[in-house]
């Protein structure tokens, strides 16, 4: 009985000394909390806390966020979605992909490298890769410097952390197809493989295809090229002759064997060409002779086709006045004043349809989609 009594108030006496410290120690803890509330102030200390830094995708609408003094001139402000307590990724924030590129005309891929991607490496990789991808492939780097986005050759060098290739989908030749789609995405997945990277926006097939064919359609139903014809109805016009009365005209002889018009920055207007198989050549136009010659003009390569096809009238006429020739149609019927404010209106309607679909007449994304 003693034993057992003697145990009881041994254990008696541990338990009062482990609450004694628990209190002791609850209040030490209380009372530093109070400490540090008073003493705590709710401003960040500017040299010590940094604010975290995000890092956003390259965006394919180009929207961003307007959201005032998050980042420098020129780059989008950071993505903040609500509740993200990620870790800052210590990444510059990016911008929209290049400016020059198009959703529906252009299938965009990102590419994002822990280490930095030498250039010649990648065009020598890319250039392996997507050997079978018969469209025009562009490719760009991410400069962190300059925030901005530079394309790149086979004479580019430098390194970057983030890529963009752009695969222009619609050209004169049509849409790609399944199996284009299929060997740049496989291709450009290839080649971030080799270099530990990572696509950050693979596009989808159906959406890529989709844009693509509405693309091609709408060029088609604008793909126009006027021609009128000046033909001798009776001598051969002489080449010397030919090249003397254009360059009075403001032409000039090109390597594609055409006289062509061009505007104050050298952009074609409009080309004079041989109706017959020999093309017009330097070395040889002093001993041609012809019995008809076309004059085209490309009316999506044009900014205001309509001026354009007035000036390639005035200039068949004073050629036509000058050689005592006649101009007329592809029917060889007469091609006059009341035929030509027909052509001329269809111009209008063509450039307007091109203008409200987003596809200015003679603009940068007009060139590319209408090149060969």
């Amino acid at each position: 009985m003693d034993s057992e009594l003697q145990i009881g108030l041994i254990a008696l006496g541990i338990a009062a000394v482990v609450g004694i410290l628990a209190y002791n120690k609850w209040q030490e803890r209380k009372h530093r909390k109070l400490a540090e509330s008073t003493f705590r102030s709710d401003h960040p200390d500017v040299l010590l806390d940094e604010p975290p830094r995000r890092r956003i995708e390259p965006s394919l609408d180009g929207e961003v966020p307007d959201e005032q003094g998050l980042e420098p001139a020129g780059v989008a402000p950071a993505d903040d979605p609500a509740g993200d307590d990620d870790q800052p990724s210590g990444r510059h924030a990016l911008p929209p992909i290049p400016r020059e590129l198009d959703p529906r005309v252009d299938c965009i891929i990102c590419i994002e490298a822990i280490e930095e991607i030498d250039v010649p490496r990648l065009w020598a990789a890319q250039a392996e890769q997507l050997r079978e991808v018969t469209k025009a492939v562009r490719w760009y780097g991410f400069d962190d410097g300059d925030n901005l986005w530079h394309p790149l050759t086979p004479h580019s060098s430098g390194q970057f952390h983030w890529l963009c290739v752009a695969l222009q989908m619609v050209d004169r030749r049509g849409a790609i197809d399944e199996q284009e789609f299929r060997s740049y995405t496989e291709g450009v997945q290839r080649v971030a493989d080799q270099f530990l990277a990572v696509p950050a926006n693979m596009p989808l097939r159906s959406v890529a295809l989709e844009n693509a064919q509405d693309t091609d359609k709408l060029c088609a139903s604008v793909d126009v090229q006027v021609g009128i014809n000046l033909v001798a109805p009776r001598a051969p016009f002489p080449g010397a002759r030919i090249r003397a009365i254009a360059e009075s005209c403001g032409m000039h002889l090109a390597d594609d064997g055409s006289f062509h018009a061009c505007d104050a920055e050298g952009r074609r207007l409009f080309m004079l060409s041989n109706h017959e198989p020999e093309l017009f050549d330097a070395s040889s136009i002093g001993e041609l002779y012809t019995h008809g010659m076309t004059f085209i003009v490309d009316v999506p390569l044009v900014a205001d086709g309509a001026a354009v096809f007035d000036s390639m009238m005035r200039v068949a006429e004073a050629m036509a006045e000058a050689l005592d020739g006649e101009i007329v149609d592809d029917n060889r019927a007469a091609f006059g004043h009341e035929e030509a404010g027909v052509i001329r209106r269809q111009i209008q309607r063509i450039q307007a349809q091109m203008q409200e679909s987003g596809i200015p007449p003679g603009g940068s994304l007009a060139a590319r989609l209408f090149s060969a």
